[in-house]
Formats: C-alpha cells, structure tokens, sequence
C-alpha cells in the first residue's frame, strides 16, 4: 500500500480515537455512496456530524484543514443530503473537520463548525 494512504488511515483512526475520546458517538466510518465519501459521521449529543479527516506529515504548504476547499466542502454537503435522505435524523447536523499532523509527536485538531450547507 502507498505511504500516503497509510498515513490517511493512520490519521482515520487518531481522529476516531480522539472524537470518542471528546465524547461523540461514532455511527459509520467510510460511508460511501457513488463517488461521494464521509470520513467518519457521529453524534455530538443530538447533532449529527459529518467528520472530514485531513493527514499531512509537513505543514510546509499549511495547516490539513486548509485542504478543505469549497470543492470538497460542495461534495461532503452533497453526501450529508443523501445520507439524511436514508435515515430517520431529525435535528440540527454540522461539518467538523478533523487535523491530523503526524510527525515526531501527533497534533490532532477539532475544528467544529468548519463550514456551513446552504
């Protein structure tokens, strides 16, 4: 397997550690549906999140969060419509984006709210 993909399942599961560990109740990983993916989706208490998960061993070119571009965002909106289309939430839901720096010690950042659906 490719170094970068193991860096982005290593930082997967520091990120799923750190959420349960902060409190929220992990419900999928991975969640799929055509070309669209969530990283991990959770409940905050009621509200359902939606986690997009951000590796990178350098922060030469910024921090990982910075990665998330409207592209992404657009895409990770999308994927939460069909998702709540299939399940039974009924409630609040937000984006949090999850920071992983691996490097010689482990940095992991929570940023909630990290961008708003139309």
């Amino acid at each position: 397997m490719a170094k970068h993909l193991e860096y982005g399942i290593q930082g997967e599961q520091l990120a799923t550690e750190r959420l349960i560990r902060e409190g929220y109740r992990i419900v999928k990983r991975n969640w799929k549906h055509k070309h669209l993916e969530v990283d991990i989706i959770a409940y905050d208490g009621a509200v359902l999140v939606f986690v997009e998960v951000k590796t990178r061993r350098s922060l030469a070119f910024g921090e990982p969060s910075e990665f998330v571009d409207i592209h992404k965002q657009r895409k990770l909106i999308r994927a939460a419509d069909i998702y709540l289309g299939g399940c039974e939430h009924i409630g609040d839901i937000r984006f949090d984006v999850v920071s992983v720096y691996l490097s010689d010690i482990v940095e992991i950042t929570i940023v909630k709210d990290a961008f708003w659906s139309n």
